[in-house]
């Protein structure tokens, strides 16, 4: 943690309402580079994210709550709403991931909140939308990844759709929240006045479908599951190794040369079948059978050594104990450790991206007990101490 990098994005204040990942991993982003983020949980057991992870230890919230300060409030009160009001009056960026409908109900509607503060930037999450028949629709990260083609093209063909790991619906969802608000920003910078950014998770996740959709209008074509591959795309696989499993990616033609080469064929890449990126894709299944015998010749340090030999983009497959020892990480500060106070020395990603002038960083821990800096955060945003009557649960059904 340090206090010698304020980030590009200091002096900024963000207020996070949000609950699980959508929300908070925004604010996170916010707060990597260098805002400020006054994070209101509900009085009690907090965001229900404190509670998230694998491994015997509920980690997941000390990475996302990072350079956050914890305020308690109800939102259900009108004293919780009041506070929350002018806290939001002193802020430059309001990021809420409730169902739509929900801050109108609490009496902060963002069409009012930027009438009171004409250069608040409002990033509104939802499953949905705002708008369209289905936007009071409750929605989480893998709804959205399904109605956008994501789960339908991901997994064998004779299987059901597969998932990734991660909630990566959720991570797109505010990671274009993110972009919205610093482009807002940038807007703001010329008129002095914010905006309302709405931020669907369903169109978040068909952002980057690249052409599912024109394929489909134009030719007729519809994308499925494939498994390790993406159908035309080829070589691009994981191939056996003696020792293991190993990434090539050669589909491009001059790239496909230089894997010939390693390989000792080079006559493939001037064979007709195999010389042509259209060719290749044509013969995929052939074409990954005659590498796999290659390569399972090899070690996967031996498959490493020609591919880089050779300058062909090519892989290990990483878990974390690999991350955690590979000098590139270390080398790139990919992963920092974190003095936490709950965990103590605790390694995550770090911030990114980087930034040559004004680099962002982990200033803080995240916060170990709920509302535990609301006093400081009330004192300096709006010079007055916290009160009491503000501590009820927030009830969870009203969240998105």
């Amino acid at each position: 943690m340090s206090e010698a990098s304020p980030g590009p994005l200091a002096g900024i204040r963000v207020v996070e309402m949000g609950q699980l990942i959508a929300g908070p991993f925004c604010g996170q982003l916010l707060g990597d580079m260098g805002a400020e983020v006054a994070k209101i949980e509900p009085p009690g057991e907090g965001d229900p994210m404190r509670n998230w992870g694998q491994g015997g230890a509920p980690v997941t919230w000390r990475v996302i709550a990072r350079n956050k300060y914890s305020v308690a409030l109800d939102l259900r009160s009108k004293e919780g709403q009041d506070t929350a009001r002018r806290l939001i009056g002193a802020a430059d960026i309001l990021i809420e991931n409730f169902r739509p409908g929900t801050l109108e109900r609490w009496g902060l509607d963002p069409k009012d909140l930027c009438a009171a503060n004409p250069k608040l930037i409002v990033v509104r999450i939802s499953g949905y939308g705002q708008t369209g028949p289905y936007a009071q629709r409750a929605g989480f990260g893998g709804i959205g990844e399904a109605m956008a083609g994501w789960r339908g093209i991901v997994g064998y063909p004779d299987l059901p759709p597969a998932r990734m790991g991660v909630s990566i619906g959720d991570s797109l969802a505010a990671t274009y929240g993110c972009l919205g608000a610093l482009a807002a920003l940038h807007r703001r910078n010329q008129t002095g006045r914010g905006q309302i950014i709405d931020t669907a998770l369903y169109e978040s996740v068909l952002q980057v479908m690249e052409g599912m959709i024109p394929e489909f209008q134009v030719s007729g074509w519809k994308r499925k599951r494939s498994g390790s591959t993406i159908p035309g795309v080829a070589p691009s696989n994981v191939y056996p190794c003696k020792d293991g499993e190993y990434l090539i990616g050669a589909n491009q033609d001059a790239v496909f040369v230089r894997l010939c080469s390693a390989m000792g064929q080079p006559e493939l890449a001037q064979d007709p079948r195999y010389a042509t990126h259209l060719a290749r894709s044509t013969r995929m299944e052939d074409l990954d059978a005659k590498i796999a015998v290659w390569t399972q010749t090899l070690t996967v340090a031996e498959l490493e050594v020609a591919m880089i030999e050779a300058a062909v983009p090519a892989g290990r497959i990483y878990d974390a104990e690999d991350m955690l020892n590979d000098p590139h990480f270390t080398a790139r500060e990919a992963l920092v450790t974190v003095e936490d106070p709950v965990l103590g020395p605790t390694t995550m990603q770090g911030v990114f991206p980087k930034f040559s002038e004004t680099p962002g960083a982990v200033r803080r821990a995240a916060p170990r007990e709920v509302g535990q800096d609301t006093d400081e955060i009330l004192r300096r945003w709006l010079g007055e101490p916290f009160a009491a009557s503000d501590t009820v649960a927030l009830d969870p059904e009203t969240s998105r």
